[in-house]
């Protein structure tokens, strides 16, 4: 019997039931409750993941919780993507995890994605459309809920840098089913507020009433899990500070929180706090910076009034105070120098301008009688020329012309029948006859 026996070492027992284990339940995605946390200094992570009727050991490797975007805490509940394994050294059956996330992050981030595109696209997080915070706020609105420590931290922190500020709080509720609607209802009431305020001073600045006007608003609340703050992911709360006239800062949650509200506000705070500190400078700074202005004020122009003394003791003593009749004839002798000058240079271009007409007047005349000339003997030769081509002119050498009566010449006897009746033109007169014979 025992050459027949198959004995195995406790490692290799572990080992088959490790690689029955992995191939029998694979990768799964698995919901608990974190719990005996523990971040090893080699960056591994290990705890135990329970739910109410069980609880299983878990590891998570460096190179896999890198990419997780929270800190892992005893009692937060999470989902996980793990597969089943056991560690042979002590044959504990374990989880090994590759991702990690908060329960119900999955679809609330996806929410968070998609509305963060859409209002992207809409140009809601333009740099280019948002407001400069004012330099020094005398009214500040505070949208949070009033029983929060958001609200105890900001007024803290205000009053410490700058007593004189007023802060006017719009009561909300920042966490549950209604939160999105009241905070958005709370940051529109706050700008009606502010319009109605300039409406009622006319718009003019010179008459703002500093107690009436809201010239900064923070909104926010403290931190907590995304659950929490989804009021600020929400598009009408986004839209609201969009649309607000007033610059707005946002100040959710803690430092690696971010929401929707961070992208469209004016300016984002990690923390109430910050925003608070974001939103007025320390008075003491500020009467350092008055102060130091103060005192380069003053040196400029003690600086300026010893250069005007210099320059008025120096015109004091110049030859334009000391001897000003002198100053005054040579001035004077200046200006008839320039009369006489001006006089001289005046006849002369007159006689150069006369001359220019003369001799301008001269040479038209002498083209005139030349062109004349030109056209008279022009007119001779072609009268002489006329009358040579004159057919009257030809009678007169005892030649004539002879028409019939309606004064067609008669070039040939062909041209005319006995009996008919001729004109003969001589250069003297006329001559009529009757034809009684042709050869």
């Amino acid at each position: 019997m025992s050459s027949e026996r198959k004995i195995y070492s406790v490692a290799e027992v572990n080992r088959k039931a490790r690689m029955v284990l992995e191939s029998g339940v694979g990768e799964l995605w698995v919901e608990g409750e974190l719990s005996r946390v523990t971040i090893h200094s080699s960056g591994h992570w290990y705890f135990t993941l329970k739910d109410k009727d069980a609880a299983v050991s878990c590891a998570m490797f460096r190179n896999d919780n890198t990419r997780v975007v929270f800190t892992p805490k005893d009692g937060l509940q999470v989902q996980m993507l793990a597969r089943a394994s056991l560690y042979e050294a002590n044959g504990r059956y374990q989880l090994i995890a590759s991702e990690m996330e908060e329960a119900g992050k999955g679809s609330l981030q996806e929410q968070f994605e998609k509305l963060k595109a859409k209002l992207k696209a809409e140009g809601l997080f333009d740099e280019a459309r948002k407001k400069p915070l004012p330099l020094l706020p005398q009214k500040i609105g505070v949208v949070t809920s009033p029983t929060g420590a958001a609200i105890r931290d900001i007024i803290n922190v205000l009053t410490r840098r700058f007593s004189n500020i007023e802060i006017l709080l719009a009561p909300v509720t920042v966490q549950g089913p209604s939160a999105a609607k009241s905070i958005a209802a709370a940051i529109t009431y706050l700008n009606k507020v502010e319009q109605a305020s300039r409406l009622l001073h006319d718009g003019s600045e010179s008459k703002r009433d500093a107690c009436s006007t809201i010239d900064l608003l923070i909104v926010g609340r403290g931190g907590g899990s995304i659950e929490d703050l989804w009021a600020f992911n929400e598009e009408v709360v986004a839209r609201a500070i969009f649309e607000s006239d007033i610059p707005v800062i946002s100040a959710v949650g803690h430092e690696i929180d971010f929401t929707i509200a961070d992208f469209v506000a004016d300016v984002r705070a990690p923390t109430p706090s910050a925003a608070a500190a974001l939103a007025v400078r320390e008075k003491g700074d500020l009467e350092g910076v008055l102060s130091l202005h103060e005192r380069r004020l003053r040196q400029s122009l003690k600086t300026l009034a010893q250069d005007f003394r210099l320059r008025l003791n120096q015109a004091a003593h110049s030859y334009v105070f000391r001897e000003p009749e002198n100053l005054l004839q040579r001035h004077r002798q200046k200006i008839q120098a320039l009369d006489a000058q001006m006089g001289n240079s005046l006849r002369f271009a007159a006689r150069q301008a006369q001359q220019c007409v003369d001799e301008l007047t001269m040479a038209m005349e002498h083209r005139m009688e030349q062109k004349v000339g030109a056209d008279r003997q022009l007119l001779v030769r072609l009268d002489s020329q006329l009358r040579l081509l004159n057919p009257l002119a030809v009678l007169g050498r005892g030649y004539s012309l002879t028409r019939k009566p309606d004064g067609t010449v008669i070039r040939s006897t062909d041209a005319v029948e006995v009996g008919e009746t001729i004109v003969t033109q001589l250069a003297d007169g006329k001559v009529v006859s009757n034809i009684t014979e042709k050869e």
